[in-house]
């Protein structure tokens, strides 16, 4: 029986120093964060403010390699067996509602600009974009498990899958992606079984558990366990941006029952506000993951839509942007 792992595409690594991620314009050491400062003043990068300011993002860094910004967890750098990135809309080739990092084939962007903007992030991050496997989201809990012969779908190659929100595997060198523009993406690590996933979970998705569903498919297909899980959750919308309808609030309320109170906030008027960073910690750490194997950033793309793209600054026209996770190759 063939590995289906190894047989098929042909493995093509990208060569990348791993500690290399260096925030050039600042002058910083490698690995160290890019301060709100050093995202100021870089040519071809406009002036922007990242709130909230500071260096520490709510457990993720924000890195510039080859003029191209995107962030990193620390508690997922922490196994070197894994690679993972979160892209910011720096550094790519995209123009006007798409400028500049649009990471979203089939959004009315330029398929050259995408796949430039694919090779780039690939380059500075350090896997093989030709190999990247891709979502096609439609606000689901439906997840795919990912095998060599399905390196470059969605990218390089049609996809014959659809409706598939979240992606899992154990082979290396397939970079799975998945795609935000304020909605969550988390990011899944299984250091026994070596296993990782992705999955992007708007409010539908996190009312209906995204994140236990991942965690029962890994469970069946790799044997991962809960308490040995590794999550991160990537930049999105937050509670004060979120504000819903009374219809949205009642289904987190029944959702949540227990945990309503740390979720839905009052809004103006009728409207509430909804914590989804909260939402996707109490779906992890219901589901058994630990405490302190969760890392969920504080940097909202709505506050910061000069960084991240965001539907609610925008509308549908626009770029998105993207998060992946491989097992290295």
């Amino acid at each position: 029986m063939q590995d289906r792992c190894t047989d098929g595409a042909e493995n093509i690594t990208v060569s990348a120093d791993r500690a290399a991620d260096r925030a050039v314009s600042s002058g910083q050491a490698a690995g160290r964060p890019v301060s709100d400062s050093a995202v100021q003043g870089v040519s071809g990068v406009p002036e922007i403010r990242i709130s909230p300011l500071g260096g520490d993002h709510g457990g993720c860094r924000l890195v510039q390699k080859n003029g191209v910004f995107f962030g990193r967890f620390p508690i997922l750098e922490r196994m070197e067996w894994l690679n993972h990135c979160f892209s910011t809309r720096l550094g790519g080739v995209s123009e006007g509602c798409y400028a500049s990092m649009d990471l979203g084939p089939g959004r009315g962007d330029s398929d050259a600009a995408v796949r430039e903007n694919y090779r780039r992030l690939g380059e500075a991050a350090g896997f093989d974009w030709r190999s990247s496997v891709l979502t096609k989201q439609t606000h689901t809990v439906n997840i795919r498990r990912v095998f060599r012969e399905d390196a470059g779908k969605g990218l390089l190659r049609e996809r014959d899958y659809d409706n598939v929100d979240g992606l899992i595997t154990d082979c290396p060198g397939l970079p799975l992606f998945s795609f935000s523009a304020d909605c969550t993406v988390t990011m899944f690590a299984d250091p026994v079984h070596r296993a990782v996933g992705v999955a992007h979970a708007g409010w539908r998705g996190m009312a209906a558990r995204m994140g236990r569903e991942m965690i029962l498919a890994m469970g069946r297909e790799f044997g991962t366990r809960p308490k040995d899980l590794v999550c991160a959750i990537a930049p999105s919308i937050c509670r004060d941006c979120f504000e819903v309808g009374p219809e949205v609030a009642q289904c987190f309320a029944e959702a949540f029952p227990e945990n309503a109170g740390r979720i839905i906030f009052p809004g103006r008027g009728d409207r509430s506000q909804i914590d989804l960073w909260e939402a996707g910690r109490i779906v992890l750490a219901e589901a058994g993951v630990p405490a302190e194997n969760i890392a969920v950033t504080n940097l909202c793309t709505k506050c910061n839509p000069d960084l991240f793209f965001s539907h609610r600054v925008t509308g549908p026209a626009r770029g998105i942007g993207g998060c992946m996770i491989e097992v290295r190759p």
